[in-house]
């Protein structure tokens, strides 16, 4: 084949993209609202963008992210988030077009609370022991089958159970006592609680923590 013939048709091909590339349709965002998220509940959502020139990339341009839950340039939402609320986001998307093209999409996060473990009286020292209370809260219309676990960590890792419960929460129960304490060797430790709630008619499972914030001091021994 002629040189020039292989030129004219480069030339042909490259105003055939081109026509293709300013023909194509405007970058946009799937209008889809996300779904309902619950404190302590695993979830992913995929985000979608139509148009433009694919592959897109996703990123955060406004707000922050519920605590627990990622976002990738792939556009997914994924996590567990912690804490109930609701979070305005701003997310940006971006495509593979030169110039690229890209355009923000604003949404509301709502995260509910069906679990909710609080302190009632926050872990102290006394003596030698460390006691506490703390409450849990059912705000969904289903039963839990409910078990918390309290421990005291020391400094060298080993931990202590300073409380226990396993029972049915019934729902809509709020502001449920339980209180915990152990006598502990001296040293610093950290309390941890763990709320696990299992249910059944759902098939979920949800799950809370809380933590003292720095290490509580025994300073006399059992």
């Amino acid at each position: 084949m002629e040189l020039s013939k292989i030129i004219r048709r480069f030339a042909i091909l490259l105003c055939f993209c081109r026509l293709l590339a300013a023909q194509a349709l405007p970058l946009a965002v799937v209008d889809a609202p996300l779904p309902p998220l619950d404190a302590g509940v695993e979830f992913h959502s995929l985000l979608h963008a139509t148009g433009g020139v694919p592959p897109y990339v996703w990123s955060v341009a406004g707000g922050d992210l519920p605590e627990g839950i990622t976002f990738t340039p792939e556009g997914l939402l994924a996590g567990r988030p912690t804490k109930a609320g609701t979070f305005a986001l701003t997310l940006k998307v971006e495509d593979s077009g030169s110039p690229a093209h890209s355009i923000n999409k604003e949404f509301q996060v709502v995260v509910t609370a069906s679990l909710l473990l609080e302190w009632l009286q926050p872990p102290k020292v006394h003596d030698n022991r460390i006691d506490g209370s703390l409450q849990v809260s059912n705000g969904s219309k289903d039963a839990f089958d409910l078990t918390v676990v309290i421990v005291a960590v020391a400094e060298n890792g080993r931990a202590t159970a300073i409380g226990y419960e396993h029972f049915s929460l019934k729902a809509g129960m709020a502001n449920f006592k339980i209180p915990f304490g152990n006598t502990l060797p001296h040293g610093g430790y950290v309390i941890h609680a763990d709320a696990i709630a299992e249910i059944p008619t759902r098939g979920a499972i949800l799950r809370q923590r809380l933590q003292t914030p720095q290490p509580l001091q025994v300073t006399q021994g059992p």
